[in-house]
């Protein structure tokens, strides 16, 4: 079974995907909407309220979707893997909230973390590494995401939406070699960035493994 295709094509898949990941995804960000309210914004339920929620919380629903679309988009193209792609998923998942364009200008800081990401003078050349080595990478698939996307982390190479805009690179590496993708829920947030605190690489590849294969029981449901 192709997965991309499988994704595209299951009009209820579809929308499961792009509802839970965009509500766990922005969840883990501090989004108060609820899955309900996520699944109106994206897909028009006008039966449905929202009440109380700031603009911001709705563009950042809206945004990722549009965002998920992108990397549907890139892999379908067979579009490279490159900085223009990552800059253009995480301008789309600020887009209307803070107008982004290309790498952070400012120092940032993460709110928790004992970590202190690179000064922003240093971020193109480790952005240039980070898609070169990850282009040139052959290792196995899950083992690859674990260990960029934890470097993808700590270089934070965005002012804002570094979270959103890795995990959905994560996702686009899985589709695009045929594996379903994973969604991190709202719940394992302390044990999702444990992981990435801990530079635990291995743990983190054990467990993408485990969403994956949860995914894909999930996937024959829709079948």
């Amino acid at each position: 079974m192709n997965i991309l295709n499988f994704i595209l094509e299951n009009k209820e898949y579809l929308e499961d995907l792009i509802t839970r990941s965009t509500y766990h995804s922005n969840a883990i960000e501090g989004s108060t909407l609820t899955y309900a309210e996520t699944y109106a914004i994206l897909y028009n339920d006008n039966s449905f309220k929202i009440q109380g929620k700031e603009p911001r919380e709705i563009y950042e629903a809206i945004n990722h979707k549009k965002a998920l679309e992108l990397v549907f988009d890139n892999i379908k193209n067979n579009e490279p893997f490159d900085e223009r792609f990552i800059k253009k998923i995480n301008e789309t998942i600020n887009k209307d909230i803070k107008e982004t364009q290309g790498y952070r200008t400012v120092q940032v800081f993460i709110r928790g973390s004992e970590h202190i990401p690179p000064a922003p003078e240093k971020i193109p050349n480790l952005m240039n590494y980070f898609v070169y080595n990850y282009n040139n990478d052959e290792q196995d698939i899950f083992t690859k995401i674990a260990r960029y996307h934890i470097e993808f982390e700590k270089i934070h190479p965005f002012e804002d939406g570094n979270g959103r805009t890795g995990r959905l690179l994560m996702n686009y590496e899985l589709i695009k070699n045929d594996i379903p993708p994973v969604v991190i829920t709202k719940e394992d947030r302390v044990k999702y960035f444990e992981f990435i605190r801990k530079n635990d690489s291995s743990g983190l590849t054990k467990w993408f493994k485990e969403l994956s294969n949860n995914e894909k029981e999930r996937i024959e449901k829709f079948k």
